[in-house]
Parts: C-alpha cells; sequence; structure tokens
C-alpha cells in the first residue's frame, strides 16, 4: 500500500507577522505601527460660549495592522487605531476618536473613517505613493464619497462643512499631524476654523 504524504496544515499568518515579512505591505501607513504619545498638542476650538479657546494637550495614538480586507476584486490593506486626548494638566480626556486607516496599493489612495463620540463619522481620503513621507487627505460635508455625518444637534449648532488632515512621518520614531475641520456655527456670520496639531513619539 502506498502511503499518502501527509497533508500540511496551513497556520494562518497574524497580521503582525505579515508585516514583519513585508515591511512595505501597508505602504505609506506601514511606519505608523505602534503606540505613539505626544506632550505639545494644540487645539483652536469653540468655547462653551462660541468663542475662539485654546488648549494645550497630551495625546495617545494606537495603531494595529489588520488582515487583508477583500471588497471582491479589491484588496486593502489597513490599521485598526484609537486616540484619546488629555488637556494638559487633567485627568479626564477632552477627545477620542477610533476607526480605521486603509491602503488600496492598486489606486495608491489612503482612507480615513472614524467615530467621534460627540455624534460624527468622517471618511477622508487621499492619494500618495507607497513610499510617502507626507500625505493630506479630505472630507466634504456635501460629498457622498469621502463624506461626514453629523448628529441632528451638530448637523444645525455645529455642521462640519469640511475636513483636512496633513500628516508628516519625520523618520521612524516621529510624526506630526495638523487637521483643520471647518465648522458653520449657528448664528454666526462666516465659518471657525477648528484646528488640532501635534508631534507625536514612539514609545
Amino acid at each position: 500500500m502506498v502511503k499518502r504524504p501527509a497533508t500540511q496544515r496551513t497556520i494562518p499568518t497574524s497580521p503582525i507577522e505579515r508585516l514583519q515579512k513585508s515591511p512595505k505591505l501597508l505602504g505609506p501607513l506601514s511606519p505608523l505601527v505602534g503606540i505613539w504619545e505626544g506632550e505639545k498638542g494644540y487645539d483652536l476650538a469653540p468655547s462653551p460660549s462660541r468663542e475662539k479657546e485654546d488648549t494645550a494637550f497630551r495625546e495617545r495614538m494606537t495603531f494595529e495592522p489588520l488582515p487583508p480586507v477583500q471588497n471582491h476584486e479589491q484588496t486593502l490593506q489597513g490599521l485598526r487605531y484609537s486616540t484619546l486626548a488629555w488637556p494638559v494638566g487633567s485627568a479626564d480626556p477632552f477627545h477620542e476618536d477610533r476607526g480605521y486607516w486603509l491602503w488600496d496599493p492598486a489606486t495608491k489612495e489612503i482612507v480615513r473613517c472614524f467615530v467621534i463620540p460627540r455624534g460624527i463619522t468622517v471618511l477622508a481620503k487621499g492619494h500618495a505613493e507607497p513610499d510617502a513621507h507626507s500625505f493630506e487627505l479630505v472630507a466634504e460635508a456635501s460629498s457622498g464619497v469621502n463624506g461626514i455625518c453629523s448628529s441632528p444637534f451638530l448637523e444645525r449648532e455645529f455642521k462640519t462643512l469640511s475636513f483636512r488632515l496633513r500628516l508628516t512621518i519625520h523618520d521612524e520614531r516621529s510624526f506630526s499631524y495638523e487637521q483643520e475641520s471647518v465648522l458653520q456655527i449657528r448664528g454666526q456670520h462666516g465659518t471657525f476654523s477648528h484646528v488640532d496639531k501635534n508631534t507625536l513619539k514612539k514609545v
């Protein structure tokens, strides 16, 4: 009797193992994997009286690689992420958001989709080369593709018209970002530029 060779079981590869084997798998998002902290954040936002108020803050971001995401013929690589920010000197965070950063190698498109627990979701997109160290993402409230969706209260009182993020990777242990949300505040003429920026170091 001829023995058949034993069938070898395929052991699933974890996202971290896949990234170790192919460091550039996530394109321009590859350097972001890990935990990051920044102590010199700056926030310009509406105050309780709807005037301008600036706040210094510290921040912690976590990026974890995902298994490949299959949308039929489209394959996305990506990161699960979370952000927490605290006013300097406070133990209570004043901002949190969670979501995903996605990279489409075929189109060189980056997508950041996230939720802020104030009642707002954003899907911002942009394009970058796989080895890019800087890129910009944009979302518009009027867009059906890279859009912004708000709760009834925010839509009425603090409507977000647009969102723009510029991220720059300085080296393997440092990156910075600056983002602007353009708001239409009820009862005010013109728009309000809500700005956040920080430089973070890998921990």
